[in-house]
């Protein structure tokens, strides 16, 4: 008699980081291989992705954020039951990774600080295109290097950086393998510190 594989086990990703770095367009790389370069803001989206992680297959819902301050009051109802946070910056903006630690750590260490994380820097693919990095430099900016995510990723006590693309596809798998591996490593840590009051 032969056994059925174990069913998948579920567990909830939250995305979060600025508007426009690049979260819905890696969420889609993903979970349908696809990639479109068109932003449309995001209030929330959820969606279900597997990812198989040391034999073992992750039912992943990915939840999609607002990275815009309007949205900073809603943004915590989505935070309760996470197993996972993925805090995205864009290596071209340095902005958005500037945020990570200005306004994003502050919100998650408040709301999810038992939360495994893991730094990404999305946009990889831009690291050598000549005019974004003229521009930057016009402009007195340059490109986030590994060295700095690296240095990031310590600071926030984040399990990895990982850079990636979801143009080119490039470590996009990689990203969700290690938030799965996470997820499951650290199950019970999902507990809202307190919630925030909408009005």
């Amino acid at each position: 008699m032969s056994s059925s594989p174990p069913p998948p086990v579920r567990r909830k990703l939250v995305i979060v980081g600025d508007g426009a770095c690049g979260k819905t367009s890696l969420l889609l790389a993903f979970s349908q291989g696809k990639f479109t370069d068109v932003h449309i803001a995001t209030v929330f989206e959820s969606s279900v992705a597997d990812v198989e992680v040391d034999g073992r297959w992750i039912e992943l819902a990915l939840w999609d954020t607002a990275g815009q301050e309007d949205y900073d009051r809603l943004r915590p109802l989505c935070y309760p039951d996470t197993h996972v946070l993925l805090l995205c910056f864009a290596i071209n903006d340095p902005d958005s990774f500037d945020n990570i630690t200005e306004k994003w750590l502050p919100e998650i260490d408040h709301y999810l600080p038992n939360v495994p994380r893991i730094l990404v820097g999305c946009k990889s693919d831009l690291r050598n295109d000549s005019a974004v990095v003229a521009e930057l430099r016009q402009a007195g900016k340059e490109i986030t290097t590994p060295l700095k995510g690296d240095a990031m990723a310590r600071a926030l006590h984040a399990l990895a950086y990982v850079e990636c693309s979801a143009k080119s596809g490039e470590n996009v798998k990689e990203v969700f393998e290690r938030a799965g591996r996470a997820a499951l490593t650290y199950p019970n840590r999902s507990v809202i510190k307190r919630r925030c009051p909408l009005f």
